[in-house]
């Protein structure tokens, strides 16, 4: 076991050649602060850190795939594995600052599970 949360938010995050420091920063505050968590009347009012939420950082180059064309995703678009492992670091050590934060292990094959609490599903881009 690698990284492990009670609840909170799962988040597979794909990096683009185009990402730097700057949109590591802005995405972190988004998930950070993105309103997905019922307030006492049902509603998705509340973030991640008006719970005191746990986070799970995933590393997953497949998100940032081409699938506009043929039958074979390209990912032309990924940062290359050095700059992806560094801007994803920086993810999780500024995560680590604001909330409970574990993360899976940079380019691993891992088996991730997750029990999903409604069907919800984000894809965010800073």
């Amino acid at each position: 076991m690698v990284g492990e949360i009670g609840r909170g938010l799962l988040l597979f995050l794909g990096i683009e050649k185009a990402d730097s420091d700057k949109q590591v920063s802005a995405l972190l505050h988004k998930v950070v602060n993105y309103r997905v968590f019922p307030d006492a009347r049902g509603h998705m009012n509340l973030s991640l850190l008006d719970v005191a939420g746990q986070l799970l950082v995933v590393s997953q180059f497949t998100l940032v795939a081409d699938t506009q064309k043929g039958l074979r995703p390209s990912f032309s678009s990924a940062a290359d594995p050095e700059t992806a492992e560094f801007l994803y670091d920086q993810f999780v050590r500024e995560a680590t600052a604001l909330c409970a934060t574990q993360s899976g292990s940079f380019g691993a094959d891992m088996k991730v599970q997750l029990r999903n609490d409604g069907p919800v599903t984000f894809l965010l881009k800073s």
